[in-house]
């Protein structure tokens, strides 16, 4: 029996919107350097296709995947969303091509983006719009003031950040409710700490990127490789284990262009860690 991610149990967004915790990244549906269509078509859309069925209601999108790619797949294999909930980000430019990202947080572009957002994935409010980076050439209350007013004006239900501070937090936190914050974090980037105990106490989903990264651990004799042939599993999914054991407010968005790879992701929602094995690949995250 295949698993499914309903295993990772539930974390309601903004307090109102609940979604499975282990989600889905849809960065990878994409081509290479994140521009363009994916070189494989028909397999990124059977993993969209997939997700349904292994009960996985959270995708994390932009309008810089592709650019609009991403979007534009998601809508054409999955509208209309019967239950999934659709997060996007806007505040990242692509115009330099593959791999080159650039912020712009000038308020009329970032209701532009929030408009051809509304229109590529056919909804009327998106579920959870967050801002991709915090412009630093624009003054930053400026950017979460548009945030707020598209808020008020129902064009999004949810808000969040990307790549912040607590003190950024606590300052948007002044303009409207960050109910996530999606920060770089995995068991050898740990330089979030801070962020994710703030977003624990005060419930806000927490959203790691790359959330599989393992790097030295999973080496064979590593704490990772130790536990994951302990469980029959991989070292990847143990890097998801260990996320989802964290905190109740992770919300690991593993992404793949893979049926495969998607399904061996979302077993990972069944793999449980004991105290012991949770401790160990703490302490040798932390060593690392």
């Amino acid at each position: 029996m295949t698993a499914t991610a309903t295993a990772s149990g539930t974390f309601a967004i903004g307090g109102d919107m609940e979604v499975t915790r282990l989600g889905f990244g849809a960065m990878r549906i994409t081509g290479d350097g994140i521009w363009g269509p994916p070189k494989d078509p028909i397999a990124a859309r059977a993993v969209l296709r997939r997700l349904r069925s292994l009960e996985v209601d959270f995708i994390d999108t932009a309008d810089s995947y592709g650019p609009f790619v991403s979007e534009d797949l998601i809508c054409e294999v999955l509208h209309p969303y019967d239950g999934i909930k659709v997060a996007t980000k806007a505040g990242l430019t692509r115009s330099s091509g593959p791999s080159q990202w650039a912020p712009v947080g000038r308020p009329e572009y970032l209701r532009q983006c929030c408009e051809m957002s509304l229109r590529r994935l056919e909804v009327e409010t998106i579920d959870l719009w967050q801002l991709h980076r915090i412009d630093a050439k624009v003054p930053r209350e400026e950017q979460f003031g548009v945030m707020r007013e598209l808020q008020e004006e129902g064009k999004v239900r949810h808000l969040g950040l990307s790549e912040v501070s607590v003190e950024e937090i606590e300052a948007a936190g002044e303009h409207f409710e960050v109910t996530t914050v999606q920060n770089l974090y995995n068991l050898t980037e740990r330089k979030s700490e801070d962020v994710l105990e703030h977003c624990e106490a005060n419930g806000i989903g927490f959203i790691p990127w790359f959330p599989l990264a393992a790097g030295r651990l999973a080496e064979p004799g590593s704490a990772v490789a130790d536990i994951a042939q302990a469980h029959g599993a991989t070292t990847g999914q143990v890097a998801l284990a260990w996320l989802l054991a964290r905190s109740p407010v992770m919300l690991p968005i593993p992404g793949t262009s893979s049926v495969e790879h998607l399904e061996e992701n979302v077993a990972a929602a069944e793999l449980e860690l004991a105290g012991d094995e949770f401790a160990r690949l703490d302490q040798a995250a932390s060593a690392a």
